[in-house]
């Protein structure tokens, strides 16, 4: 169904002068008002504590579209953009009351893109302001430090506002490649009827990046890999993964299948995880340093920038079959795919050939960079021999559709702006994913070393022992 333009509202973005806002929340709000998805009336305002006039908010917000826009903006259309723009000049003083002046209309759309240290302050704030009322509110993550943490920020939101109201942002769930997961069980029998136990033997979901830290360095150490990308990112696309099919595709029955994936996850054994930090080595033909000489990190710091698990879920369909999850940062290259290997064939016919040898059938879900999806088998080659090897049937979003994906925050965006909670993230996923996590939060055990441009530490194969992590290029698949 064709998106349409939202009900009339205004868009607060709190936080408009940082990073996020300029390299996501500004070039998202100029392509859907490209495509005509924003409210038809009602104005964006830019809310920040610092000390800046209407033309140079305008023209952060013009180079930040110039720079990070998926589309070429034209004058046309970034004139009609910039001309809905309002910046109001935040005053830690006035609780959020300076906001009053900028908006139009009874129903706002707020989105916090701010450090999570102030999201409890400016949503008690808002309540004070009397503000609440016609307020929806986007919050980012990390949601919460840990379980307790996490509860507390949940009460916080609900004594201002229901959680109808909140919308809890995973960028995940709004990459193409993760809805067409949905798409791609559910639409088709030949693959639903092979996802259980009985046809696969393991599940592995990998997020790496090739980048470091960054200038995030003070933030990273109060975070680290499992709080910033394990109990939401990967857990996001586990749940879905592993679901049921839901009775509809309506915002509750879906995320209805998602916690109980959640609830049937066991909590994590730190005996089952490892933790890893990347040290000095080569990106991109470019020498990178180790983390703990990034700026803002501990010398001695013990936070980690990888990690690798074993999971189990606890249910009918998925009983006995083992889930590893990894991610880092400094890996050998930006990649988030989910690999599905199938179980060997009960009997091998070609015993005594190099068909005896050949790997099992994989299943590749490529989420990014290269979105797409693969299959691989065993075929013969030409000839009077019998030999063998693994090919692959391929689909790329590209090459089929001509496009490439829209942003994550885009669709989000929109969704928000419609009411749509179906991609984002319920209260009680947000405390199971905590809890799951936990043990290892309480009991990390120690960060072990992996060189940067490497797919991580040694001791995360032992995993998976005797067989490899699968990385791309492997196995006759992207």
């Amino acid at each position: 169904m064709a998106l349409s333009p939202p009900p009339d509202q205004d868009i607060v973005v709190v936080g408009a002068t940082g990073d996020l806002s300029a390299r996501k929340l500004l070039p998202a709000l100029y392509n859907l008002s490209h495509e005509g998805l924003l409210p038809g009336h009602g104005r964006i305002v830019g809310a920040a504590p610092v000390d800046l006039e209407q033309a140079g908010f305008t023209e952060f917000a013009r180079h930040a579209v110039e720079s990070f826009s998926r589309n070429r903006p034209t004058r046309s259309a970034m004139a009609v953009f910039l001309r809905r723009l309002q910046f109001v000049r935040l005053d830690p003083a006035a609780k959020l009351t300076d906001l009053r002046t900028a908006l139009t209309r009874e129903r706002r759309l707020l989105y916090l893109a701010v450090p999570p240290s102030a999201f409890a302050p400016l949503i008690t704030d808002l309540g004070a302001a009397g503000l609440a009322e016609g307020t929806s509110l986007i919050i980012e993550k990390p949601f919460g430090h840990d379980l307790s943490s996490a509860r507390k920020l949940n009460d916080t939101i609900h004594s201002v506002l229901p959680e109808q109201c909140v919308f809890r942002i995973d960028h995940y769930l709004g990459k193409e490649t993760v809805q067409n997961l949905l798409v791609f069980r559910f639409g088709n029998s030949i693959f639903e009827r092979v996802w259980d136990r009985d046809a696969i033997s393991r599940v592995e979901i990998t997020v790496a990046e090739s980048l470091g830290v960054e200038q995030r360095g003070e933030f990273y150490e109060q975070t680290g890999a499992i709080r910033d990308i394990v109990q939401n990112h990967l857990f996001q696309v586990l749940a879905i993964t592993a679901m049921e099919p839901p009775v509809s595709f309506d915002a509750e029955a879906l995320r209805n299948e998602k916690i109980k994936v959640l609830q049937a996850l066991q909590p994590l054994d730190p005996g089952h995880v490892v933790r890893g930090q990347y040290t000095a080595g080569t990106v991109d033909g470019k020498r990178v340093r180790g983390y703990r000489h990034e700026p803002g990190v501990a010398p001695r710091s013990e936070t980690e920038t990888f990690a690798a698990m074993r999971m189990s879920i606890d249910s009918w369909r998925w009983s006995g079959v083992p889930f590893f999850l990894r991610t880092g940062k400094r890996m050998a290259m930006r990649d988030t795919r989910i690999v599905i290997t199938f179980r060997d064939v009960p009997l091998h016919l070609f015993a005594g050939t190099d068909v005896d040898d050949v790997d099992c059938n994989r299943m590749i879900i490529r989420i990014q960079p290269d979105e797409g999806i693969s299959v691989s088998f065993v075929a013969k080659v030409p000839g009077a021999e019998v030999r063998v090897q693994p090919v692959s049937m391929n689909f790329a979003y590209g090459a089929s559709f001509k496009t490439s994906p829209p942003e994550a925050y885009e669709r989000l965006r929109h969704d928000a702006l419609d009411g749509d909670h179906t991609l984002f993230i319920r209260e009680d996923e947000v405390e199971r994913g905590w809890a799951v996590v936990q043990p290892v939060l309480d009991h990390p055990g120690a960060v072990v070393q992996y060189r940067a441009g490497s797919w991580g530490p040694d001791e995360a194969d032992a995993l998976l022992a005797p067989l490899p992590w699968h990385d791309p290029g492997e196995g006759g698949s992207p």
